[in-house]
């Protein structure tokens, strides 16, 4: 009986000294499943999702035949130069890719963001687009918002989500004025 405790001294003593090892025996909590039978009758299973994230992106859009290819580079010259944080220079960065990627030959002149829209319909041959949801914008695509007393926002719609002078999943909370484009 005296060697069993002696025994069981010394391995509880190596578990507390060396937790390292202790923890390699595979202590760790299990992901859970959803399990469920498809329409075979096969019993399946898949991760269970444990966070919500309002209006992720979750495929990236195949993009628009129909709009300019020069616009889809105009999006990642965009993105490359995003910061992590909003510079409130939206409208400077939109410009700086678009004449970047040869979309306009000139830098766009109106220093307010929400005139970006009629600046590129009068002057560069874009378009407004019917399209009334963000999410649906074609990659590539410029979207203007307004705001009352402020200088509105615009950002480039891309695979990933949005990008002006900064990097988000989402669009702007703000009055979406159009989706514009160059065919």
């Amino acid at each position: 009986m005296r060697k069993l405790l002696t025994v069981t001294f010394t391995i509880l003593g190596c578990a507390a000294f060396c937790p390292h090892q202790a923890l390699a025996l595979g202590f760790s909590a299990p992901k859970p499943q959803f399990a469920y039978t498809d329409a075979s009758g096969k019993k399946q299973s898949a991760d269970a999702v444990d966070k919500y994230y309002p209006k992720k992106i979750v495929q990236p859009f195949a993009g628009d035949s129909k709009i300019d290819p020069k616009l889809r580079r105009a999006a990642t010259i965009a993105e490359e130069r995003a910061r992590r944080h909003s510079l409130s220079k939206c409208w400077h960065f939109v410009k700086e890719a678009l004449v970047a990627a040869g979309v306009v030959k000139s830098r766009p002149q109106t220093p307010l963001a929400k005139q970006a829209g009629q600046e590129l319909v009068n002057n560069y041959g874009f378009k407004k687009l019917p399209v009334s949801d963000p999410y649906q914008a074609p990659v590539g695509s410029v979207l203007v918002y307004g705001a009352k007393r402020a200088a509105g926002h615009v950002e480039i719609r891309t695979e990933n989500g949005f990008v002006s002078d900064f990097r988000s999943k989402t669009p702007s909370r703000r009055p979406l004025l159009g989706v514009f484009a160059k065919t």
